[in-house]
């Protein structure tokens, strides 16, 4: 078997990063559903004190390896798209495939999830966490706590909404064909996916939750989200 991985170092290591992406994704992922599907209802039926204890001692721990799961995702991800298409323009082949379509619809998303970890929900969360450490030891509140924890809260739930159509592309890469021809209005369909995951990111850093307050909306709004993406590559692809 090593000799078989010596014969091909290019395909081993992309094999490795395919891996380690696959761990990364794992440990970000579930963070960001536990996060949603089960801490966010502990602490709305918790009593004070644990609440306290909750954003002190697990939430940081907690938001380290969701935070780096989510880099070492983003990194593996980037670095294996960028050899697949350095293989792809060497063999001459072209990107008008169902396989780039899957990819970099599910590759656009997941930029944008991983970005609302680092840029939103950890600053956020930053705040949180030191204004439960300061009231925890008889220190004044900061009135800027509320605002940053439903923040944080709107672009996590983004991220569960987007995560459901992230899987289905980024799982249907190579599993999910259909044929690309040159009919295909592949420039419009990227517009629109621009457009429509564009919209939802502005709602998810200066909007509402709306219907994606609930477990089941937001859910619900994931699995929506997939079939309009679905249907606009039916039409324009």
């Amino acid at each position: 078997m090593f000799n078989m991985f010596l014969a091909d170092p290019i395909s081993t290591f992309h094999f490795l990063l395919r891996y380690l992406h696959i761990f990364f994704a794992v440990i970000w992922i579930g963070h960001l559903y536990y996060f949603n599907f089960v801490q966010g209802a502990f602490m709305a039926e918790t009593e004070a004190g644990a609440k306290s204890q909750v954003l002190q001692k697990l939430l940081p721990r907690a938001l380290w390896w969701f935070r780096y799961g989510a880099l070492g995702t983003f990194l593996t991800g980037l670095t294996m798209l960028s050899m697949t298409a350095h293989m792809t323009a060497k063999a001459h082949a072209g990107f008008a495939s169902s396989y780039w379509v899957n990819i970099l619809t599910g590759g656009f998303i997941a930029t944008l999830m991983f970005l609302n970890v680092w840029l939103v929900i950890w600053p956020k969360q930053k705040i949180v966490i030191a204004n439960a450490l300061k009231t925890a030891t008889g220190g004044a509140a900061d009135p800027n706590a509320p605002i940053a924890a439903g923040k944080a809260l709107l672009a996590s739930r983004t991220n569960t909404m987007f995560s459901i159509p992230m899987l289905f592309f980024m799982v249907g890469g190579m599993h999910m064909p259909y044929p690309v021809t040159p009919e295909s209005n592949l420039a419009l369909y990227y517009v629109s996916l621009f457009v429509l995951i564009g919209a939802l990111q502005a709602n998810g850093m200066f909007g509402k939750t709306g219907p994606i307050a609930t477990i089941k909306g937001v859910i619900t709004g994931g699995f929506v989200l997939t079939g309009v993406l679905i249907a606009l590559i039916s039409v324009l692809v």
